[in-house]
C-alpha cells in the first residue's frame, strides 16, 4: 500500500534504510548544533563579546549546523532530491517568509547587525528617543530597558539600528555643567577660585580632568559662571556630584560673602510718584529681602 501511494504521487523511492539513516542525520545535527552553541558562547565572550552578543551568535551557528543536518537527512532518505533542490525550496520560502514577516525579520537582521557592532551590552545606560534608561536584556528581535523612574520599556531592534542612541556609560567618566549667576560687581576671580576649590575638595568630583569654573555670559547685573567637573558616568553619579557641587560651592561663596544675583531689578518709583498713586488709590509695596541692598529713593538697585 505505501509503495501503491508513492508512486500514485509521483514521491521519489523512499526506502526503510534511507528513512533510519535520515533520522541518524537529524538527531547527529542536532548533537552537532548542541556542542557548537555550547563551545562557540564561552569562546566568544572569552574574546571580549558581550553575553547576549555571544548568546545570539551562538545559537545562529548552532541553527546553521542543524538545518545543514536537515537538508543532508532529506538527500539521504529521498535520493532524487538534489541539494540545489532543497537551495532553490528554501529560496522560496525565504522570499515568501520575507513578505510575510517583514517586521520580524527587519527586528532579526538589525539584532543581528547591534549585536555584531557590540557598541552596549546589558547594564549600560542609554537614551533612546523618549526613553532612558538601563538595558536589562537584548534580543534577536528587541532590547527591554529598565527607565529610570522604574519602567520596563521593550524597543524592537530596527528602532536601536535607524536612530540616535546615546550611551551613557560608553566611558568610565561624563562631564556635567551647571550654571551660576554671580553679582558683577563680586570679585569675580575671587568667586571662581573658591568655586574650584570647593570642587576639587568633593569626592564624587573626579580630579582629572580638574572641575574649572569658567565665565561664560553678562547679564543686566549679573555674571554667569559655568561650574564644569567630570564624574562617573552612571546616572546616580552624575547626579549625586551634581548635588554636591550646588550645595558646597553656595556654601563656599556665601561663607567668603560673595553674592550671587539675578538679573531682576528692584525700582523705588520714589516719593512724587508714590503720591500720584496713592492718589488713585493704589498702595504700592516696594519689595525686600530679595538678596540685595535696598533701593535708594528715586533709583534702580540690583537684587
Amino acid at each position: 500500500m505505501p509503495t501503491t501511494i508513492v508512486r500514485a504521487l509521483d514521491l521519489p523511492p523512499v526506502t526503510l534504510a534511507g528513512v533510519g539513516l535520515g533520522v541518524v542525520a537529524i538527531v547527529v545535527a542536532g548533537c552537532l548544533g548542541w556542542a557548537v552553541r555550547r563551545v562557540l558562547q564561552p569562546l566568544l565572550h572569552h574574546q571580549g563579546r558581550s553575553q547576549s552578543s555571544a548568546a545570539v551568535f551562538a545559537r545562529l551557528a548552532s541553527w546553521v549546523v542543524v538545518a545543514l543536518g536537515v537538508s543532508a537527512a532529506l538527500t539521504i532518505t529521498f535520493p532524487s532530491v538534489k541539494p540545489v533542490d532543497i537551495v532553490g525550496g528554501v529560496g522560496v520560502f525565504s522570499i515568501a517568509a520575507g513578505i510575510a514577516f517583514q517586521t520580524v525579520l527587519g527586528n532579526m537582521f538589525a539584532g543581528i547587525v547591534i549585536l555584531g557592532r557590540d557598541k552596549y551590552r546589558v547594564g549600560d545606560q542609554i537614551a533612546v528617543e523618549d526613553y532612558r534608561g538601563t538595558v536589562s536584556a537584548m534580543r534577536l528581535t528587541s532590547a527591554t530597558i529598565r527607565t529610570f523612574d522604574g519602567r520596563l520599556v521593550v524597543i524592537p531592534n530596527s528602532i536601536l539600528h535607524s536612530k540616535i542612541v546615546t550611551v551613557q556609560t560608553g566611558y568610565e567618566a561624563v562631564r556635567t555643567t551647571v550654571d551660576l549667576d554671580l553679582d558683577d560687581r563680586a570679585d569675580l576671580q575671587q568667586a571662581c577660585e573658591i568655586a574650584e576649590a570647593a570642587m576639587r575638595a568633593l569626592p564624587a568630583v573626579l580630579a582629572e580632568p580638574p572641575p574649572q569654573a569658567l565665565l561664560t555670559s553678562v547679564g543686566t547685573a549679573t555674571v554667569r559662571v559655568e561650574l564644569r567637573f567630570w564624574s562617573g558616568a552612571r546616572q546616580l553619579e552624575t547626579r549625586e556630584a551634581q548635588h554636591q557641587v550646588i550645595r558646597e560651592v553656595l556654601r563656599a561663596l556665601a561663607r567668603e560673602g560673595i553674592p550671587t544675583g539675578s538679573d531682576v531689578q528692584t525700582i523705588d518709583p520714589g516719593p512724587k510718584a508714590l503720591e500720584l498713586l496713592t492718589e488713585h488709590g493704589v498702595r504700592p509695596t516696594v519689595p525686600t529681602g530679595l538678596g540685595g541692598p535696598a533701593a535708594d529713593p528715586g533709583g534702580t538697585s540690583r537684587a
